[in-house]
């Protein structure tokens, strides 16, 4: 082990664990505890719901399986990581006013709550938290085994003593201090993400010999590594184009980013947070896809594409500074893990719970079971994740596709048209998880695109021709 390294991490999780009890007050005396525990009382500002969108999104994808699928493809795959920028821009702006009017308007906490609330319907509500807890574990097993591989590096313990310790370090904060815990450690893990990053970024530059030697050694070993195609010449055109389906515009249908749309104060936070949101993601996607290019001339040869940021950076950085610049994919990871650990547990808890099976449960009991199911969330999670995938990012993003493909037109066209209704939305959702699931197994990347186009597509169609030949909706 070397302390140098380790020494500015475990300086980090002490900050991060003193925000969790910080938060705890705020459960504690809250006149509302599901208000509180999963939605922070709808008070945060413009720079903290700035980075807790930005910490939620970025993710083990953006830090480890990212920088992994660039050093394997080089350029091609930061021009499609890009398409990621404008994501906090269309959250806020296609769902923006609207969304957290309504959502207080029927006092929704969850997606869920105001889809059942939109659509005045148990199933839309059922599908909802059942779609969140299918997509969401498969998120949070890429998180889990993403946090677990990077304390392998760093500290040169097995995968399953690291796995336990990044298991723990997250379920105690969350469980102790919900949303916004969750939002106040976003804030600081999103800066260390900021600032890892430029860190990095600049460092892989100076010891690669700079960007004119890096290119030119690219070019030697593959010209293909600098070409939009990929190193393979499998990311053509419309697959690229395509992409920005998934991590671009339909981000607005992922439960855990929109609901960060029902949190904010009011609209001056609303306004901040799309510039902050916008430029903070921006620099932290160019930054650490160029440096996973850069790292192929650095340290070749690399057999586990998903650690060269941990190597690089444990490569080019003196020890102080590594530990600081290996806080940010720790940050990254715990920022989305703990935000995924809450939808999931606000989807059994609030949405099924609270909905179905004891509606007058008192708040001791509530409390006690969203702690509860918090924790048996997490440690479920971290069985499925001691055997971990290849490729993270694949993992990461088949979550994404698929609970885009379910929410995206019932939050847009619940919000935005008025014919809207639940025999469309219930339609709409049953097609999207069905058409996305079918052709991830049997035709994925259908006809050039990314999986989830296609799906997306067929689930818009549905919702409209369904909600035009059944009862009129409700009045917006």
């Amino acid at each position: 082990m070397n302390l140098q390294v380790i020494t500015p991490l475990l300086l980090f999780l002490v900050i991060i664990f003193i925000a969790g009890f910080y938060a705890a007050r705020f459960v504690k005396t809250s006149d509302s505890f599901i208000q509180e525990y999963f939605l922070g009382s709808r008070q945060l500002g413009g720079f903290v719901l700035a980075m807790t969108m930005v910490a939620t999104y970025g993710s083990a994808s953006s830090f480890l399986g990212g920088p992994g699928a660039a050093y394997h493809y080089g350029l091609a795959w930061v021009l499609l990581a890009m398409s990621q920028v404008v994501t906090g821009y269309f959250i806020l702006m296609v769902l923006g006013k609207k969304f957290a009017i309504m959502s207080r308007k029927y006092k929704a906490v969850t997606i869920t709550d105001f889809l059942q609330s939109r659509y005045q319907s148990k199933w839309v509500s059922i599908l909802s938290a059942l779609s969140i807890t299918i997509f969401l574990f498969s998120a949070m097993i890429a998180q889990w085994v993403g946090g677990a591989r990077l304390i392998e590096s760093v500290i040169g313990v097995s995968y399953f003593s690291a796995l336990v310790i990044f298991a723990v370090s997250v379920l105690v904060y969350v469980i102790i201090g919900g949303f916004r815990a969750v939002a106040i450690t976003d804030s600081i893990q999103g800066l260390i993400m900021l600032g890892g990053t430029v860190i990095l970024l600049i460092a892989a530059i100076i010891a690669g010999g700079g960007i004119d030697t890096i290119m030119s050694e690219l070019r030697s070993e593959n010209p293909n590594l600098l070409s939009p195609y990929g190193s393979d010449r499998s990311l053509t055109p419309l697959y690229v184009s395509s992409f920005w389906i998934l991590v671009g515009v339909g981000v607005v249908g992922l439960p855990q980013v929109a609901v960060r749309a029902m949190s904010y104060k009011n609209s001056n936070a609303m306004h901040r947070a799309i510039i902050i949101g916008t430029f903070v993601t921006g620099v932290i996607m160019l930054g650490m896809h160029l440096a996973g290019v850069f790292a192929r001339v650095i340290i070749p040869g690399l057999e586990d594409a998903d650690t060269v940021m941990p190597l690089l950076t444990l490569e080019i950085l003196p020890p102080w500074a590594a530990g600081i610049v290996l806080a940010a994919p720790m940050a990254a990871i715990m920022s989305t893990v703990d935000s995924l650990l809450l939808l999931v547990s606000s989807a059994l808890v609030k949405d099924l719970y609270l909905n179905f099976i004891n509606p007058n449960a008192k708040i001791a009991k509530v409390k006690k079971i969203s702690f509860w199911i918090t924790a048996i969330i997490g440690v479920s999670v971290f069985f499925l994740a001691i055997q971990p995938p290849d490729f993270l990012i694949w993992l990461n993003l088949f979550s994404f596709g698929g609970l885009e493909a379910v929410f995206i037109w019932p939050i847009v066209l619940g919000l935005y048209w008025k014919k809207a209704n639940k025999y469309g939305a219930i339609s709409s959702m049953f097609a999207g998880m069905g058409t996305y699931i079918c052709f991830h197994l049997f035709w994925p990347n259908a006809l050039g695109m990314h999986t989830v186009v296609l799906p997306v597509l067929i689930s818009l169609v549905v919702f409209v021709l369904i909600s035009k030949i059944t009862k009129p909706a409700l009045t917006l």
